[in-house]
């Protein structure tokens, strides 16, 4: 079992940055691939960006080149460095490990990560 707790939510306006964290604990060992997903209001989860342990990173469109993501192995914590953050990015942000298929490759399907944190609200104001 992986456990995983997001933080670094919060209220920004546009143009703003924040930087969310995702601290992982439990088997640690198993955790290769870590992406981060968000839920905006009335709306289904969405891919974000995902990181293999070996530094490999994957991004959706909406995200590249505002949004970064990286990893420290040793601490066993993710980030994401969200800058020119737009009103579009309010969300619920969630960190989540692969659990399923090729689990050393970045994936963007939601159902290939089995282990979840409870999520970070960012909201952004215009």
């Amino acid at each position: 079992q992986v456990q995983l707790e997001e933080s670094g939510g919060g209220l920004v306006q546009a143009g703003g940055s924040l930087r969310l964290s995702c601290a992982a604990s439990g088997r640690t060992s198993s955790l290769y691939v870590v992406g981060w997903f968000r839920q905006a209001p009335g709306k289904g989860r969405e891919f974000v960006a995902a990181i293999s342990r070996s530094g490999e990173t994957m991004y959706a469109n909406s995200v590249k080149g505002r949004f970064c993501i990286s990893r420290d192995n040793a601490k066993n914590t993710m980030y994401l460095q969200m800058n020119s953050l737009e009103p579009e990015d309010t969300a619920v942000y969630s960190c989540a490990a692969r659990t399923a298929g090729n689990i050393g490759l970045t994936s963007s399907i939601i159902s290939d990560y089995g282990y979840w944190g409870q999520g970070t609200q960012v909201a952004v104001s215009s």
